[in-house]
């Protein structure tokens, strides 16, 4: 069982609440999902093809991400989201912004990385694929083959 905590809309902890996964979350109630953009230095950014037994199935997603696990802080959510679906390990990330949702907090986050481009490490049921694309590349993805257009919206404001 997956234990959440819960958040209110400004991601304050709402400390008498746990959330499981699977459970429906009351309104007004949230739960923190961190999403990471990985750029290299070599200006590509890193793409992660979905497991096809998950949702979105067979989709490339322009980041690693998912839920924060109970007492985990945005960075530390994101740090091992990075390092589970990437293989990528550091603590040096940027946040880009929040998007909040009916039920979520999406915290965003820039990775910058000089690592081995092919040593990315996928994560079984989570990942099967990953490729390396330029920004344009990236921006012109139609929505039937990227997940979700946030990772774009937030590279049009940064000018990445």
């Amino acid at each position: 069982m997956e234990l959440w905590d819960a958040y209110d809309r400004e991601l304050n902890k709402i400390e008498e609440m746990t959330l499981i996964r699977g459970e429906r979350i009351p309104k007004g109630v949230f739960h923190l999902v961190c999403d990471i953009l990985v750029k290299h230095m070599d200006e590509s950014y890193l793409l992660m093809k979905r497991d096809e037994r998950k949702h979105f199935g067979g989709m490339w997603e322009a980041s690693a991400g998912g839920a924060a696990l109970q007492n985990e802080t945005p960075l530390d959510c994101a740090v091992r989201e990075l390092r589970e679906e990437t293989g990528i390990d550091s603590r040096d990330l940027i946040e880009l912004g929040r998007i909040t949702t009916d039920d979520t907090v999406f915290v965003e986050f820039l990775c910058i990385t000089n690592g081995d481009k092919d040593s990315i490490v996928l994560q079984d049921g989570e990942t099967v694929a990953y490729r390396w694309v330029s920004r344009n590349e990236l921006a012109a993805m139609k929505s039937s083959e990227l997940v979700t257009k946030r990772m774009q919206q937030f590279m049009k404001e940064l000018q990445a």
